[in-house]
């Protein structure tokens, strides 16, 4: 059975057509949307502030989505891939988006649609990812625009791909 816990009176929303793996933990303030899944060691910590996740929005193995307490929540959009042991905190992440394997993104960087966090990438504070562009490196930087082929190809295929895995586990 995941964590599923109230901190402070303030519990998960998970809708019923979620997965959410065995040992993932979600624990506080923690809005989930439709056909999501939060996979295997996945931490979601809504203990210091609000997280709000979209519909369609995958958290892959061992990835952290955090807050700063009382300062910066976390809203993620829909349609959204965050990558294994990626770390998002305290930050906004539009519609359309994939964070790569092992990237982090910091408090309040805004990550806006149609974008992709390459894996490994640091995203630091305050950082404005322009919409279709791919960030990298560390610290992260913009490196390329994408095209309207690797936002349907890619973005939009991995989201959706996620949604059909988790149906194998449900």
């Amino acid at each position: 059975m995941p964590i599923i816990k109230p901190v402070n009176g303030k519990s998960p929303l998970i809708p019923s057509d979620c997965y959410i793996a065995e040992n993932a933990t979600i624990v506080g303030e923690v809005t989930i949307g439709k056909q999501c899944s939060i996979w295997f060691n996945a931490v979601i910590r809504g203990d210091v502030h609000f997280i709000k996740i979209g519909d369609k929005v995958n958290v892959q193995d061992g990835a952290v989505i955090h807050a700063t307490y009382q300062k910066s929540p976390t809203t993620i959009g829909n349609n959204v891939s965050i990558g294994h042991n990626a770390i998002v905190h305290g930050c906004t992440i539009k519609d359309n988006v994939l964070i790569g394997m092992g990237s982090i993104v910091m408090d309040d960087c805004i990550i806006e649609s149609n974008s992709i966090i390459a894996a490994g990438a640091v995203v630091t504070k305050n950082t404005v990812v322009e919409s279709g562009s791919i960030y990298a490196g560390v610290p992260a930087k913009k490196v390329k625009d994408i095209s309207a082929e690797l936002i349907n190809g890619e973005i939009k295929r991995i989201a959706d791909n996620y949604v059909e895995y988790s149906s194998w586990f449900k």
